[in-house]
């Protein structure tokens, strides 16, 4: 699923730090009057890519005010369009899995959650982890800014959704189907109800690792992409639910 990630947060995650691996794709798409980019590459056999674009200008270039308005909907806005009434239970864990390091994470979902209103998840009062593939909570994979602002966006995206959810982020060392399959066995492990998977790649070679994402009462989901056509893996297991891009509108009211 193509996400795009808020004007004004997008600026802050420019500010990540140091890369890891190859920058993305530099194909500049538009959507309306919108232009955007993919913040990761397109994978190699055996390898995942994030879904995420990032909102620029026409030449592709980030927008260099931090403090621009913020465009795109809030969390009330999308949980009035999928019809969500209930903040979910403080005992519900979400378990967001992307590859490689984030190192501002937990910093960075403060600031999200402070911008909408939301009440503070973080590590100091048990409502945000950060792990490792193993479940470590330390000794994390190189930090890659590309995934980074993959890994913002879902955090951000099960906090609008779920605001009283716990929210863990597992860090696969990297994009390989192996260490990504092996972060979401940890977090199935380590009692996560619902695993969040935004990536995906060609089904070549998965079934080694198909059986990480069969996981009885776990709710697996994994981005199909919003193309309109075409297969990618996990999204293609029979194990877990694939969830397709969505357009929305406003019928303009407030």
């Amino acid at each position: 699923m193509r996400r795009f990630l808020l004007t004004g947060f997008v600026c802050a995650l420019a500010m990540l730090g140091a890369t890891s691996g190859a920058s993305a794709d530099s194909v500049i798409e538009r959507s309306g009057n919108v232009f955007h980019k993919a913040v990761c590459d397109r994978p190699a056999p055996g390898y995942a890519g994030c879904h995420a674009h990032i909102v620029t200008n026409k030449k592709g270039e980030l927008f260099a005010n931090a403090q621009a308005p913020i465009g795109g909907y809030g969390p009330a806005d999308l949980r009035s369009a999928y019809n969500t009434v209930a903040g979910g239970k403080v005992t519900t864990v979400i378990a967001i899995v992307d590859a490689f390091g984030y190192t501002n994470a937990e910093s960075d979902l403060g600031t999200y959650r402070s911008q909408f209103g939301l009440k503070a998840c973080t590590t100091a009062n048990g409502c945000f982890k950060k792990l490792n593939q193993n479940g470590v909570q330390g000794s994390y994979p190189a930090q890659n800014i590309g995934w980074a602002q993959e890994s913002a966006l879902d955090v951000d995206m099960a906090s609008a959704m779920c605001p009283r959810c716990k929210i863990w982020l597992v860090e696969a060392n990297d994009n390989s189907y192996s260490n990504l399959s092996t972060a979401v066995n940890t977090a199935a492990s380590l009692g996560a109800h619902v695993i969040s998977n935004s990536y995906g790649g060609g089904e070549g070679g998965t079934q080694s690792v198909e059986s990480a994402y069969n996981h009885a009462g776990v709710a697996i989901t994994a981005s199909s992409g919003d193309s309109g056509y075409g297969v990618e893996f996990p999204a293609s297991s029979p194990h877990v639910i694939a969830v397709g891009g969505t357009h929305l509108t406003t019928d303009g009211s407030a």
